[in-house]
């Protein structure tokens, strides 16, 4: 049994598209501290949407969206910010700046925190070694694979040890075996209280991790 305010709180919540068609109806769950949840559905069901949601990157149309406990309504441009820097997020087209290079690209939630240099270059390399990237510390992202991109992003999500972890199709351009060491890297973050979710199409992982399913059906979310 989980105790305490959900970490993340959806009742009743609708999106729809500006003419009007519906991404999703109705749609109620708490998310705890600590939990690993899979998101799945059919491509085009709205997993990314629900994502963005979750991110504050768009407002429901109507129901009520809560983060850290705060109603998302409520929630000023301003205090956006300090709330968006206890979130993790791996975009599927990854968000990486073409100016700085692979530990910069990483370190920078460390910078934006005021981490020293020294501490930021440090951790940035260690978690860079860990998703198989040691060797491209100065590369910049245009040199880099589609794959090599993917684990960037998954580095700069996860150094700052977020409460919450929203990872789209994160696996989705990496071989069988770095897919699996990052869906190692992810239970680490659950194991330390995060709150993962993370969206994919592919089932072997939800089949074989056996972790919360929240799947997208008819404008809706199912828990299985």
């Amino acid at each position: 049994m989980r105790h305490g305010n959900p970490i993340i709180s959806l009742h009743n919540v609708m999106l729809h598209y500006g003419d009007g068609t519906p991404v999703f109806k109705n749609v109620s769950l708490s998310l705890h501290e600590n939990s690993f949840h899979f998101l799945t559905g059919p491509s085009g069901s709205g997993k990314t949407s629900l994502m963005r949601l979750l991110y504050m990157g768009t407002r429901p149309s109507s129901g009520t969206l809560k983060i850290f406990d705060r109603d998302v309504s409520e929630i000023s441009c301003d205090e956006l910010y300090q709330f968006r820097q206890k979130i993790g997020v791996v975009f599927q087209d990854y968000n990486l700046l073409n100016h700085l290079n692979v530990i910069e690209n990483v370190a920078l939630p460390l910078k934006v925190k005021g981490e020293s240099e020294k501490n930021r270059e440090q951790q940035a390399k260690e978690i860079l070694d860990w998703v198989g990237l040691g060797n491209c510390f100065n590369a910049y992202p245009d040199a880099l694979s589609g794959g090599q991109k993917q684990r960037v992003a998954i580095a700069r999500a996860v150094i700052c040890r977020p409460k919450i972890l929203l990872a789209d199709e994160p696996t989705g351009n990496v071989d069988v075996q770095i897919a699996d060491k990052l869906m190692n890297l992810f239970y680490g973050m659950h194991k330390i209280g995060t709150c993962v979710i993370v969206a994919t199409h592919y089932r072997q992982f939800v089949d074989t991790f056996h972790y919360d399913e929240l799947r997208i059906e008819s404008h809706n979310v199912v828990a299985h």
